[in-house]
């Protein structure tokens, strides 16, 4: 069992790297049994598919998240019982959820890139495994955004809620770059929470911008 479970382990590790680093339609289980040092039968023997493996890729990280979040969620709800969660309560409960995961196992930046792959690489199977396995705890989440957002129509809330969404991922994914310059253009020497503390207000502030004015009618040709 100690020896399957490493296998299993090992392919994991080598799988998320690479997919994070050239994408899932361009890493091969060939080159991922390569650099894992496994051979084919292994991996389709204990995850049947490249894309079994790409959502027990993902499952590492979400099955702790939803279970950290829905507990800091119920702490939220305990607390402000009987009133809006503040929006920027529910975004700081949200960030440090997500952060505590992938510090534990220090894969953050890897973690973010895999995210931002999922959304932006046709992985339909995996949009659907996300929202079957943890469409409860988003939607969860959703909810209170919407209580906390009671002006936003629902569609400018879903936009707004993804371009969050892809802000968090861009500053995460590219962390190291964004050090370099911080460092050598700015000296600073920024870690993570303090990161989280200078984003917080940005993407409150764009949740809370005012409705966008509508676009102006086309004019008919002729």
């Amino acid at each position: 069992m100690a020896q399957q479970s490493d296998t299993v382990t090992r392919i994991l590790d080598t799988a998320e790297v690479l997919f994070a680093e050239r994408g899932f339609a361009e890493t091969s289980l060939r080159t991922i049994t390569s650099k894992a040092r496994v051979n084919l039968a292994s991996v389709n023997y204990h995850f049947g598919s490249k894309k079994s493996l790409i959502q027990a890729v993902f499952t590492r990280y979400l099955d702790p998240f939803a279970v950290r979040f829905h507990a800091a969620l119920d702490e939220l709800e305990a607390h402000y019982t009987g009133s809006v969660i503040p929006l920027e309560v529910l975004l700081e409960t949200m960030a440090r959820s997500v952060l505590e995961v992938p510090a534990e196992r220090d894969s953050l930046k890897v973690f973010m890139r895999l995210l931002g792959l999922a959304y932006s690489q046709a992985q339909g199977h995996l949009r659907r495994y996300i929202q079957a396995q943890y469409g409860s705890v988003f939607s969860r989440f959703t909810e209170l955004v919407r209580q906390a957002t009671p002006e936003l129509p629902d569609a400018e809330r879903f936009w707004r809620l993804h371009f969050m969404l892809g802000t968090v991922i861009f500053t995460f994914s590219g962390l190291d770059a964004l050090r370099d310059i911080a460092e050598k253009d700015y000296g600073e020497h920024i870690g993570v929470r303090e990161l989280v503390r200078r984003l917080r207000p940005v993407v409150v502030a764009g949740m809370n911008a005012p409705l966008p004015e509508p676009a102006p009618a086309q004019r008919e040709a002729g």
